[in-house]
């Protein structure tokens, strides 16, 4: 246990991805309970829609599992990166960042995305990845606009997900950050579609095109 935390954080030089090993460890059996893998370094990062997370030395790589009674019970599973990626920009404002939730999963400082939440269910895991760019960024991106150390945010935030906020004290702040997100193009199905067509829904999802959307792929 790590400063107050239930759960156990590993911290590592290098990986080729930390959700990668985490889903790993699950599945050989050798993680039980709440576990955090961060890496100093990862050569084979994988962000949404099977894109590839290019990050720096230096920038914040983290994965955690927790069983999914561990989380508010008023959480779809299908918006687990939408809720995890809220409390995210929430630890971040509330430390002088004006950083915002793109939906579903993309921080965003401006017009530029500056990191990711990918999450995934492995046996009764939930198993959420974090990468975040805090001292350097690839063309086109971000990089965080506080300077933090990277394991302050952490701590900081594993702190806010172990108090199991609810769905719905969370919500509030996603119909504020999804007004933000109308000005930007999705693609749906391979289709492009413009996010001011959408309707938010109370779990988090988008209405578009009379069909009910969770993530973008």
């Amino acid at each position: 246990m790590e400063r107050g935390l239930k759960l156990v954080i590993e911290f590592l030089e290098t990986l080729p991805s930390t959700q990668s090993e985490l889903i790993l460890r699950i599945k050989s059996g050798k993680v039980f309970g709440k576990y955090a893998l961060v890496a100093e370094e990862q050569s084979a990062g994988f962000g949404s829609r099977e894109n590839e997370w290019v990050s720096g030395k230096g920038n914040l790589f983290l994965s955690f599992c927790l069983k999914d009674c561990e989380i508010a019970s008023d959480i779809q599973k299908q918006s687990l990166s939408i809720y995890f990626g809220l409390i995210l920009q929430e630890f971040l404002n509330k430390n002088g960042s004006k950083a915002w939730l793109k939906w579903p999963n993309d921080i965003y400082i401006g017009e530029n995305k500056c990191g990711g939440i990918l999450t995934s269910i492995v046996r009764n895991f939930i198993v959420c990845g974090i990468g975040l760019n805090l001292i350097n960024a690839p063309e086109n991106a971000e990089i965080l606009d506080i300077k933090m150390k990277r394991d302050a945010i952490i701590y900081g935030f594993l702190e806010m997900v172990e108090k199991q906020i609810s769905w719905k004290q969370i919500f509030s702040k996603l119909l504020i950050e999804f007004e933000k997100s109308k000005k930007f193009v999705a693609t749906i199905n391979g289709k492009k579609v413009p996010l001011s067509e959408a309707i938010l829904c109370d779990d988090g999802s988008i209405l578009i095109n009379d069909k009910k959307v969770y993530s973008l792929r």
